[in-house]
């Protein structure tokens, strides 16, 4: 599938933000180790909580898709999956089913795309290791997957590497279901606002745990969680794309959905927004808001001077190196970009269409979709069809709001 995109003068209207995908994916891996019947309302229907849908099946959990998501939960006794879990490219999906396949008594094998099999899990796998795991390694041995997991998580110490936020959060899933407690030591923790809202989901489900500054934490063991009753809000990272696209076209839309309170980390993108109307130089810090190097980095073109984009090294490893993607592509747009190694430098920059590859990557496509509506002529993105991962409809709100943007089916 190809986007196929030219410059749009005004956008206008109101469309509502497609639910959260972070959100949707804890309510669905917490309900399923939860006792009784969740209800999980709003839930985003994605190929990634898909994913997450199809593993916790596998793990002993009912769910049933209506007007909303029902999941009769396990008790925090999940079963050992008769098949291989392939959680196709979410990367969230497999992160935090790894610590839950430690607290089987059997082996589990979990692999995914060439995206997913190209991302390291040394540290996370170590620190299930260490909880009392029999077996948690990477099948071919290079630190990636496919994964092999044998139980039983007893609990323990551990020392967790936290360049991916998911390794933390995973283990915090999985921990109050160990035999005893366990404490987690965080070293050079990125992502924090998503630590944040797993915490958040564990408290709504009646899980202890305590906490120095994210940096130390303190879990009980032997818990069980509780059923839920739970509605998933709008999703800032999806929803960055649209007001992005609305920033470069001086248009006024209504977002609908998007709690302004919510812990989601990319609610950041409004102080952005606001440091980019401002002066010729500035710099924004990516440590926490990983996601949203690809629209800044479009919205840097568009801003007066220049923008640093920095620390976000851990944006090279997500479904694709979005540093050097974003580089690569927005050169051919004519854009004035230079790379590092934990971001980009943007100069503002008249672009222009071109064809484009998407780089099997949903931000990557969002993204440059975005900048080709501002652009001298028609783009082509290739590889569009990665827009169902997190946020299926983008193609649909965007022509809503009067974006000249269409696709074509290969």
């Amino acid at each position: 599938m190809k986007l196929i995109v030219e410059r749009t003068e005004k956008l206008s209207g109101a469309v509502t933000a497609p639910p959260s995908k972070s959100h949707t994916h804890r309510a669905l891996i917490i309900a399923s180790l939860a006792g009784g019947t969740s209800t999980i309302r709003n839930a985003l229907p994605s190929d990634d909580c898909n994913a997450t849908i199809v593993a916790c099946r596998k793990f002993g959990a009912e769910l049933e898709i209506g007007e909303a998501l029902t999941v009769k939960g396990v008790g925090g006794k999940p079963q050992t999956p008769q098949t291989e879990i392939d959680v196709k490219s979410s990367g969230t999906t497999i992160r935090f089913l790894a610590a839950v396949s430690a607290l089987c008594d059997g082996t589990t094998k979990l692999t995914g795309d060439g995206s997913i099999r190209a991302r390291p899990f040394g540290p996370l796998l170590r620190s299930i290791k260490e909880l009392g795991a029999e077996r948690a390694e990477s099948i071919l041995g290079n630190g990636c997957p496919p994964l092999a997991i044998t139980g039983k998580l007893k609990g323990g110490r551990t020392v967790v590497e936290g360049y991916s936020s998911q390794f933390v959060s995973a283990l915090l899933v999985a921990c109050p279901l160990a035999g005893t407690g366990s404490e987690l030591l965080v070293r050079n923790l990125r992502s924090r606002p998503y630590v944040r809202m797993t915490l958040e989901h564990l408290e709504r489900a009646g899980a202890k745990v305590r906490h120095e500054e994210l940096k130390r934490f303190f879990i009980e063991g032997d818990q069980a969680y509780k059923p839920l009753q739970y509605t998933v809000p709008g999703d800032h990272s999806s929803a960055a794309f649209l007001r992005a696209a609305a920033y470069i076209a001086d248009s006024e839309i209504q977002i609908t959905g998007l709690d302004e309170n919510d812990s989601q980390g990319d609610r950041a993108l409004t102080g952005m927004m606001r440091e980019l109307a401002t002066g010729n130089m500035r710099e924004l810090d990516l440590r926490d808001t990983p996601d949203l190097l690809p629209v800044a980095a479009v919205l840097g073109c568009h801003a007066d001077g220049t923008t640093v984009l920095k620390n976000a090294p851990h944006a090279r490893h997500k479904e694709s190196d979005r540093i050097s993607a974003l580089c690569a592509e927005l050169k051919k747009m004519g854009a004035s970009v230079v790379e590092r190694p934990d971001g980009l430098v943007v100069a503002s920059s008249a672009l222009k269409g071109a064809m484009l590859d998407g780089h099997g990557d949903h931000r990557i496509v969002m993204a440059l979709a975005v900048a080709a509506l501002d652009a001298d002529g028609r783009s082509v993105i290739d590889h569009a069809d990665t827009l169902s991962k997190s946020y299926p409809r983008f193609v649909e709100d965007l022509v809503r709001l009067g974006a000249n943007i269409r696709v074509v089916e290969e």
